[in-house]
């Protein structure tokens, strides 16, 4: 069919040398040509030259003066130290303050046992005191005394002061006796015991008042 429909005297492309017609621009090498920009980027990423950054572009941003500042040891050193003085007083009063309740807790023990001794030694008669379990009981009683004594306890009996509300403990109102000023202890029922400036046991009183009618 190309034989019959080809004009005669034109030559034909497969009768040129080499079987094939020549197109131009086949001489150029295939890697020489690059056919769009998707080729040039695919190349790149292959391994190809890569545009160097542009003059203008702006540097990476470093650290900021909040994040590279030293942290202020010489006044965590400080906080510290006083966190640790604190630590230490609080510890101390703490210690002290259970010592002094444990020792008073015994001492009112012993305070126990004297008034059972006492009153003992109270309903005896001059008879059964002079024997010698009578001067027994009297020696064990005078024995606790020494060592309260030792402990810095004394004796609180304030028959005719002054109420005061910090070491005794008013049971009872009567009216003022003659002679007994209202406020005053006119009896003491329990006597009690200080340690230093605290009462270790408060004295059980009858404390008087003024008598209905009365001028005050």
């Amino acid at each position: 069919m190309d034989k019959m429909n080809h004009a005669p005297g034109m030559p034909r492309e497969d009768d040129e040398p080499g079987g094939a017609a020549a197109r131009p621009g086949d001489d150029a090498a295939p890697a020489d040509r690059i056919e769009d920009a998707s080729a040039a980027d695919r190349w790149e990423d292959q391994g190809g030259p890569v545009e160097q950054a542009s003059a203008g572009a702006s540097p990476a941003p470093g650290p900021t003066g909040s994040e590279t500042a030293e942290p202020d040891y010489k006044d965590r050193w400080l906080r510290a130290e006083a966190e640790l003085q604190n630590f230490r007083r609080r510890a101390s009063r703490d210690w002290e303050e259970g010592r002094r309740l444990a020792e008073e807790g015994i001492l009112l023990e012993m305070v126990a046992v004297l008034d059972d001794l006492e009153r003992a030694l109270a309903v005896a008669s001059p008879a059964e005191a002079a024997t010698p379990w009578g001067q027994g009981v009297s020696l064990v009683a005078q024995r606790i005394r020494d060592v309260l004594s030792r402990q810095g306890v004394t004796v609180e009996d304030p028959l005719g002061r002054s109420f005061d509300p910090a070491y005794h403990e008013a049971l009872l109102e009567l009216d003022a006796p003659e002679g007994a000023a209202p406020g005053t202890v006119v009896q003491v029922v329990q006597k009690g015991y200080r340690r230093g400036g605290r009462a270790l046991r408060a004295a059980r009183v009858v404390v008087a008042r003024a008598a209905a009618g009365s001028a005050t």
